[in-house]
């Protein structure tokens, strides 16, 4: 039986300017809602077209009819729990030998799928894949800027229980400085590939005096011994992020790097994030749930799955400076609280 479908493309402004290591200053990214009907049953997810891998607006329109159209071999949804597992699992497969990569375009199918399914049990999304509604805290992300301006940001987010602070600029280890001057918890530091080898290793003492509590992606992607030599000389953990996109990514990590960071928009879904969590742990791997700046459907999504993961860095929707969606909120102002209504529990606020 086939899907019918429909797209909305969002403008979501960010609350302050947010910039990587391998970007400029950003105000506002673009994602992708799609609509996923069958049968008169329905499902919502969210497309985050990531341009490191390859993905835009643009690429996304392309594509989701091609991943839609290869779920016609799917058939019509089952009515028991096991049936329905089944199906998710298979339409994940038909989407990868419909189309490579694209993650972030079949991120919203999954998540559209997952939705519809759920509502039709009369589940959340939670329930209906076995995992919890007991989630770890979240981190709360700050991005490149000026020392003075990242503790300002510091400051006005210092309850949350840990910080995740962008380097690979000018200056690293004073950014650090000024923010554990305001920020007494944990610090986690991400790279995103904007450091060198020895580089790294000469700032891994630094970060560790000043409470930094793992590393993740310090060098490209494929800088696979270069990792492994840091890893070996680090008293931090080493997380991979963009080297570990896929799956199939996991088994060359292993030995390499101490964890990975899984996102919904780089592996493409809920699914297969949770195939890549437990491959991770199977391998001995510690693992980080992210996500993109992305509005509430995208990070409620992924809080699906984090009940399974070590460390949680789940914030895109809190960086935005208006969220189109409802529903999932924060327990004491860092722990998501999962909507034991059926399907992602999110909703389209009223207009003002």
């Amino acid at each position: 039986m086939s899907f019918t479908f429909d797209t909305e493309v969002l403008h979501l402004r960010f609350r302050d300017p947010f910039r990587i290591a391998r970007t400029e200053d950003s105000e506002s990214s673009q994602t992708v809602l799609t609509f996923l009907e069958q049968d008169g049953a329905a499902g919502l997810g969210e497309c985050f077209p990531v341009p490191y891998y390859g993905e835009t607006i643009e690429t996304t329109a392309v594509v989701l009819p091609r991943l839609i159209a290869a779920l016609d071999q799917l058939g019509p949804l089952p009515a028991d729990r096991p049936a329905v597992l089944a199906w998710l699992e298979r339409s994940a497969g038909l989407m990868t030998d419909a189309l490579g990569n694209h993650g972030g375009a079949k991120m919203g199918v999954d998540t559209a799928l997952h939705d519809l399914a759920a509502k039709a049990l009369g589940l959340p999304i939670w329930e209906l894949i076995g995992t919890s509604d007991e989630l770890p805290p979240t981190d709360y992300s700050l991005g490149l800027d000026d020392p003075d301006t990242v503790a300002q940001r510091a400051r006005r987010v210092a309850h949350f229980p840990a910080l995740k602070i962008k380097v690979g600029g000018a200056a690293d280890i004073e950014t650090l400085e000024a923010v554990r001057a305001v920020f007494s918890g944990p610090l986690r530091v991400d790279a995103n590939t904007g450091w060198q080898p020895q580089q790294a290793a000469a700032l891994i003492p630094e970060l560790a005096r000043l409470g930094v509590e793992l590393v993740e992606q310090p060098f490209k992607a494929r800088m696979l011994p270069e990792l492994r030599w840091l890893r070996e000389r680090s008293s931090l953990p080493i997380m991979a992020d963009e080297s570990a996109v896929f799956v199939e990514d996991l088994p060359m990590l292993e030995g390499v790097v101490d964890g990975v960071v899984v996102k919904l928009a780089k592996c493409g879904g809920i699914g297969p994030a949770l195939r890549q969590i437990r491959l991770a742990r199977e391998l001995g791997m510690k693992v980080m749930l992210g996500c993109m700046v992305e509005s509430s459907v995208g990070v409620a999504a992924a809080a699906m799955v984090a009940s399974e993961v070590d460390w949680l860095d789940l914030d895109g929707n809190l960086l935005l400076a208006e969220d189109p969606f409802g529903g999932l909120e924060l327990d004491g102002g860092c722990r998501w609280q999962l909507s034991s209504e059926p399907g992602l529990g999110v909703h389209r606020k009223p207009q003002s």
